[in-house]
């Protein structure tokens, strides 16, 4: 099992013969709360029903919906949301849009408080983001998978020289999360609603250090989850594992914003590259002038192959 990259099937892991975990494989049902009682993955006639994959010794959750479990990040997003005791509900996929009309896209959750008489008193937004993969999984793990079970786990997986697909979480919190927090939570931030995020602690930790405050002074929390094996369930749970209060304005900055290396670096790559144009370099030589750095210069060798 190991060698192969599924750790989550249909909610399960893929060599479970339980009851339910067979129900819902052979359903391709899922158990964490889809907005439909089937898995909807990717394409809702051929649903690719992976909610997590093995990254070495650790585990990426790879669908959003799989934080869902048990609405554990609703019930602390309306914690942090509204006072003890308020009355509240989830509605999910709201579309949200702009002072012109157009779509900033949906909501993930919306948590509404109301009265008792029905009416909207406060209201928060809940966002999930998981990692996208690169790689191929459908093709290579999960269709063999589901098309031959016994062949599936017969294979030796390390010596098939199938690659296994792997999280991507730069580009997920650069072209997903940041995107989000921009356009949605721009909007949100000027109504002055609360915001707060549910990731698995692995997503988190590759985000840069966001500057913490106090809880009372937060607009935006980070809800932050693990998967943790329940020997008697034989499945993975998920548990919350802490919450991070920030500021919605630097958080973001530090999200979007790089920080700087050292500005001489650059320049002295800079020289490199113009020295060798300036001797009668050939563009395909140009590109190969990192050969001149010395070797006790790894970065500016880094610098140079992405110039």
């Amino acid at each position: 099992m190991a060698n192969q990259p599924i750790a989550e099937l249909f909610g399960f892991p893929p060599d479970s013969e339980t009851e339910r975990a067979t129900r819902y494989r052979t359903n391709r049902l899922c158990p964490y709360n889809n907005k439909v009682p089937s898995c909807t993955k990717d394409s809702v006639t051929d649903p690719l029903g992976v909610c997590t994959i093995f990254h070495g010794e650790k585990l990426a959750v790879i669908c959003p919906v799989r934080l869902r479990q048990d609405w554990i990040i609703a019930e602390q997003a309306a914690a942090f949301f509204f006072p003890p005791k308020a009355n509240w509900t989830t509605l999910v996929e709201v579309r949200l849009k702009d002072k012109q009309g157009k779509s900033a896209g949906n909501i993930d959750v919306v948590l509404v408080a109301y009265d008792d008489e029905g009416r909207i008193t406060d209201f928060g937004s809940l966002e999930v983001q998981t990692v996208y993969i690169s790689g191929t999984l459908r093709k290579t793990f999960f269709k063999p998978l589901m098309d031959d079970r016994t062949a599936y786990f017969a294979t030796d997986w390390a010596k098939s020289r199938k690659k296994n697909p792997g999280p991507d979480y730069l580009s997920s919190s650069r072209k997903r999360l940041a995107p989000q927090l921009i356009f949605k939570g721009g909007i949100l931030k000027a109504w002055k609603r609360k915001q707060a995020v549910a990731v698995h602690s692995a997503f988190y930790d590759t985000l840069p250090k966001l500057p913490e405050v106090a809880q009372e002074k937060a607009d935006l929390a980070w809800l932050i989850y693990d998967l943790v094996w329940d020997g008697h369930d034989k499945k993975y749970n998920l548990k919350h594992t802490r919450t991070v209060y920030t500021e919605f304005k630097t958080a973001l900055d530090k999200i979007t914003i790089s920080e700087p290396g050292p500005m001489e670096d650059f320049v002295a790559a800079l020289q490199i590259k113009l020295d060798a144009k300036l001797e009668g370099a050939t563009l395909a030589q140009l590109a190969d002038t990192s050969a001149d750095i010395p070797a006790d210069e790894p970065d500016l060798l880094d610098q140079l192959e992405n110039l």
